[in-house]
């Protein structure tokens, strides 16, 4: 519940400095625009979302008797946390990684990739799919969906800030309290960075309490544990070919992140994640 709390304030934040941004280029006016191509985007995203990113990785839908053991964990985990069992796909690439998406549980699917299911035992990979069934229980694969979708809308607004803030700034309603060419082109910089880092607060978050309650599901946190070491080994000698638009669906980063990038990683450090799921006092 405190992680649902920190993620609606996160949330409000973004929301409130989109529109800050929409109000700096046209006042009152910037501010409805801003607000109507906000929401134009998330209804976007909240309906085609999953179907845009399972393309994008070529995901391909499995039936139980191609995946027998892959459905019958699923279906084992799903009757334990009562939603509905999601479609599961394949991902035939031999980076091992696992994501969620859908709308809700009812609208759900898993994506393995074939590194996944060549890499890991029968308990770590059950382990893998209760973090990504948490998180459709949790509706973090919405809420993420979401926050990114105005993360990037926020940094076309910036853009446009940076481009009005080279011509002289734009005209807008009378009652605006224009901050003038130097305060637009201040806050065509800061708002994205700000942003970024909600985003990534965000995630993080999200991340550690889809760790915790997979845990619980499966009632194997070390085999979640040692899952998740053995993923950011492979992760380091496979990496996948993903876009950092979509990096922060998958259970572990699929990017190399080296040196000051990974300040601003999508996730948090395997070594902070492990040792909470080591330190779980729950029967295996």
């Amino acid at each position: 519940m405190k992680s649902l709390f920190k993620t609606g304030i996160y949330m409000l934040f973004l929301t409130l400095l989109f529109l800050w941004i929409g109000y700096m280029l046209g006042g009152r006016t910037g501010t409805i625009i801003a607000f109507i191509f906000a929401f134009g985007m998330n209804f976007f995203s909240y309906w085609y979302s999953d179907k845009i990113v399972l393309a994008m990785y070529r995901a391909k839908p499995v039936s139980r008797s191609e995946y027998p053991e892959l459905h019958s964990i699923v279906g084992e985990l799903t009757r334990k946390i009562s939603i509905p069992s999601p479609k599961i796909y394949i991902i035939d690439n031999p980076a091992p990684n696992a994501f969620a998406t859908g709308r809700d549980p009812e609208h759900a699917a898993v994506a393995v990739t074939t590194g996944i299911l060549n890499l890991l035992s029968r308990d770590e990979l059950e382990g893998v799919l209760a973090h990504e069934l948490a998180h459709v229980k949790n509706r973090d694969t919405l809420i993420q969906t979401v926050v990114a979708t105005i993360a990037g809308a926020l940094t076309m607004l910036a853009s446009m800030g940076r481009f009005a803030a080279m011509f002289g700034g734009l005209g807008g309603d009378r009652d605006r309290n224009d901050g003038g060419v130097i305060g637009l082109l201040i806050m065509s910089i800061v708002a994205p960075i700000a942003a970024m880092m909600i985003q990534l607060a965000i995630s993080r978050a999200r991340e550690y309490q889809a760790d915790e309650s997979g845990a619980k599901i499966s009632g194997k946190p070390h085999a979640l544990a040692n899952a998740l070491k053995k993923l950011e080994s492979a992760t380091k000698q496979i990496p996948m070919q993903a876009s950092t638009n979509t990096a922060h669906l998958f259970i572990v980063n699929p990017l190399r992140n080296v040196g000051f990038a990974v300040l601003f990683s999508t996730h948090p450090s395997i070594e902070s994640r492990v040792a909470r799921l080591e330190s779980m006092n729950i029967y295996e």
